[in-house]
């Protein structure tokens, strides 16, 4: 059974401008007449400039024919699960994920396979845990490096324990959701799965350009992978939505455009956010019986609050859980939290931080002044 999703868990406004370039490129697109439909997995130019990005960012190879453009990154996760999954098939989720994982693999007919991670582990999947839950049914492994709503980044010592699980098992393909891979922090550094010794047969690529680009109205993703597995895909998008906006892919060509890991543009974005994670890692950091693994991409801090459940609050009640505290504090401190139970893991509260620092640190005020006055139920 589906479960209702809030718009709010998963979609994020990017508050950071995109390069003037990948403007200028969609609305020639319109004045020149590209407004017809495109072909189904996308146009050449697209994805031949993908195929450069992928060998030159990512050291992984693909021709044309095995990449499927899409309606948003999101679009091509489904695709992709729906292709290689069978009624009974096992999805191995690590939690916390991104809220549509687990519907995904439902809509499938397929089963979500939960790991739980450790807050001490940085979130990150214990190879031990992974091995112990592959069974025959196992189909697909789902990685999300940088994390939503972690924001952990995978070392590639740890992708290539868990690469060598996955060799072990031939029925089982990595789905390696890559969105977030140019927002990330040194020292810390990107690793795509499909790079990695005798993966790239096993693996499934997903990325697109509403992160790093922020241009995410503009619905545009991607999927590399194997040609098989690619081709159903595109079938599947043929019977579903047919290809994405011509003038969006005009856009992502000039984003590509703008050179390794999107140049300068996106490296003003990240120098900005990672003051705000700073800002914010410091600020919660001080804060009595709050417990935070410092993120090392995306826009995202995931915080244990749970000291805080149990506490009776008069005029509201008692705060039981990740949801409870979230309506506490909106209607305490007027500001909009995302609960960890969406997520998969109820102690936590995800926080985004792609907004203004002002913003920012008005909300944190607002959130510690509500917190002022609660007592963590047990000591820390």
């Amino acid at each position: 059974m589906l479960k209702a999703e809030s718009s709010s868990s998963d979609q994020v406004k990017v508050d950071i401008s995109l390069s003037p370039r990948v403007n200028s490129a969609g609305i020639n697109a319109i004045r020149e007449g590209y407004t017809r439909y495109s072909p189904n997995a996308g146009t050449l130019e697209l994805r031949t400039a993908i195929c450069h990005k992928l060998k030159e960012e990512n050291g992984i190879s693909y021709t044309p024919d095995q990449i499927v453009v899409s309606n948003g990154a999101k679009q091509s996760i489904l695709q992709a699960v729906l292709a290689v999954c069978s009624p009974g098939d096992e999805v191995i989720i690590p939690a916390p994920y991104w809220v549509s994982y687990p519907e995904m693999a439902r809509l499938a007919d397929a089963t979500p396979v939960i790991l739980p991670t450790l807050i001490s582990d940085n979130f990150l999947l214990d190879p031990e845990l992974l091995e112990s839950n592959i069974t025959e049914k196992s189909r697909l492994l789902i990685l999300c490096s940088p994390s939503n709503p972690t924001g952990s980044v995978y070392p590639k010592k740890l992708l290539e324990k868990i690469a060598e699980i996955v060799a072990k098992h031939p029925r089982l393909l990595v789905l390696s959701d890559e969105i977030y891979e140019h927002i990330i922090y040194a020292p810390a550094t990107h690793t795509s799965f499909a790079s990695l010794p005798g993966m790239w047969e096993w693996t499934l690529t997903v990325n697109g350009f509403s992160k790093a680009f922020a241009m995410t109205g503009w619905r545009l993703g991607y999927i590399a992978g194997p040609k098989n597995f690619i081709a159903a895909c595109n079938k599947i998008q043929s019977q579903s939505t047919s290809g994405a906006s011509s003038i969006a892919q005009k856009a992502g060509v000039a984003a590509l455009g703008l050179g390794y890991a999107g140049g300068e543009v996106v490296s003003t974005m990240v120098k900005a956010f990672r003051e705000r994670r700073d800002f914010l890692v410091k600020s919660f950091g001080e804060l009595e019986g709050v417990k935070i693994s410092e993120p090392q991409g995306a826009f995202y801090l995931f915080i244990d609050f749970s000291s805080y459940y149990g506490i009776e609050v008069e005029g509201f009640g008692k705060i039981e859980n990740s949801e409870s505290l979230c309506r506490y504090l909106l209607d305490k401190g007027q500001v909009a939290l995302v609960p960890g139970d969406a997520f998969g893991d109820d102690s936590c509260i995800r926080i985004s931080y792609a907004a203004s620092l002002t913003t920012l640190q008005a909300s944190f005020e607002r959130i510690k002044k509500a917190l002022i006055s609660l007592r963590p139920a047990v000591p820390v």
